[in-house]
């Protein structure tokens, strides 16, 4: 859920925080996914469109609702141009495995929503596509880092026990999502 209005102690907190980096351990990575700190953030560059992001989307546990806003934008079907709100869950399994890597550089963006349309077009073309898939429903993301493994990655994202992980070691991606609890691929 989206609460709106910002007190002005956490919009100075939000600027505060551009000069912080968190790093949690993976031991509390589940703690992070539960509201402890007072900052999230996500950074992300889409190779399709060009654009990057890098937001503060939540502080002193409240989402930032034109941040959030920003994070539906950059996540859209890059192919139909349709927005979708994408659960802040997703959003929040992705900032706290990009921080248990302690890495500066901002997330690939393979795919984020996806248009019944465009996952259709997919499915066609790969088995590897869900008929249902979570990125129709705005609860899933697939990701690239240039400077950490899918095992690493994939090994982040599970420690935050907060969804689905999938290793495509092939394609050179993980997929995240909010969605049950499980692993898969290699």
């Amino acid at each position: 859920m989206i609460r709106t209005g910002m007190t002005r102690r956490a919009l100075l907190g939000a600027f505060a925080a551009t000069a912080v980096t968190a790093a949690p351990t993976y031991s509390n990575a589940v703690g992070f996914l539960r509201g402890a700190g007072d900052v999230r953030r996500i950074t992300m560059y889409s190779g399709r469109t060009g654009e990057s992001i890098d937001t503060i989307y939540w502080v002193e546990g409240e989402y930032v609702r034109d941040a959030v806003k920003e994070v539906w934008s950059f996540m859209r079907d890059w192919r139909t141009g349709e927005v979708k709100q994408i659960d802040t869950r997703t959003i929040d399994i992705m900032a706290a495995a990009h921080n248990l890597m302690d890495v500066s550089e901002p997330y690939l963006l393979l795919s984020g929503y996806r248009s019944p349309q465009t996952n259709a077009m997919l499915r066609a073309r790969s088995s590897g596509v869900a008929k249902n898939s979570l990125h129709m429903k705005g609860q899933a993301a697939d990701l690239r880092l240039a400077t950490r493994s899918v095992a690493q990655m994939a090994k982040a994202a599970a420690a935050c026990k907060g969804g689905g992980v999938g290793r495509y070691s092939r394609s050179d991606f993980v997929h995240m999502d909010c969605g049950p609890v499980r692993t898969w691929g290699a």
